[in-house]
C-alpha cells in the first residue's frame, strides 16, 4: 500500500459516509449521485434486491421517505482494498435504528454491507452494496417516549433547551 491508495481509501470512506447520511436526512438527489447509472443493491439479506440506480432510488424514497421515518445508520470498521486502478471493495460494519413514528415500532440492528466501487471521471462510485443481518429486533414504540427533536418536524432543534 502506498500514500496515493491511503487517498483514494479515503476518498471511498467519505463516499459511503455521504451515502449514510444521505439516508439519514433523505437528501436524494445526493444519494443518487453516489451510485453509477447500472448499479445493484441488495438490502436484509436479499429480501429487497434491485437493479439500476432509479430503482434503488425508489426503493429508498418508498421505503424510507416518511417524515415519521425517523433513521440513524452508522458505518464504521472498513475493510478497503483497492483492486485496480478504478476499482475497489469494501465490508463496512453497521448499525441501525429507525423510529417508525407511522406504525409505532422502534427497529434495531447489525449487519456487515459489501461494496464494490468504481472510479468514473475521476470519483468513487458505488457499484454494488448489500448487507445481511447479524441480528434485527423490532418493539412496539412506548407511549412513554416523548420526541424532543426530529429534523423534518422541528429543523433538528431540540425542545429540551439550553
Amino acid at each position: 500500500m502506498n500514500v496515493e491508495d491511503l487517498v483514494e481509501i479515503e476518498q471511498i470512506k467519505r463516499l459511503k459516509y455521504r451515502y449514510v447520511r444521505c439516508l439519514d436526512q433523505k437528501r436524494w438527489d445526493e444519494i443518487e449521485k453516489c451510485f453509477v447509472q447500472n448499479a445493484v443493491a441488495s438490502y436484509g439479506g436479499g429480501a429487497w434486491a434491485f437493479e439500476g440506480r432509479d430503482a434503488i432510488l425508489d426503493f429508498l424514497r418508498t421505503s424510507m421517505g416518511s417524515e415519521k421515518f425517523l433513521s440513524g445508520h452508522r458505518v464504521g470498521q472498513p475493510e478497503i482494498d483497492i483492486t485496480g486502478p478504478d476499482s475497489a471493495t469494501a465490508i463496512w460494519a453497521l448499525s441501525d435504528t429507525v423510529a417508525q413514528l407511522e406504525f409505532g415500532v422502534d427497529i434495531r440492528g447489525g449487519a456487515f454491507y459489501e461494496d464494490t466501487y468504481i472510479k468514473v471521471d475521476g470519483e468513487w462510485k458505488i457499484k454494488s452494496t448489500g448487507y445481511k443481518r447479524t441480528y434485527e429486533e423490532m418493539e412496539p414504540r412506548s407511549a412513554d417516549i416523548t420526541l424532543t427533536a426530529s429534523l423534518f418536524e422541528t429543523d433538528g432543534r431540540s425542545s429540551l433547551g439550553g
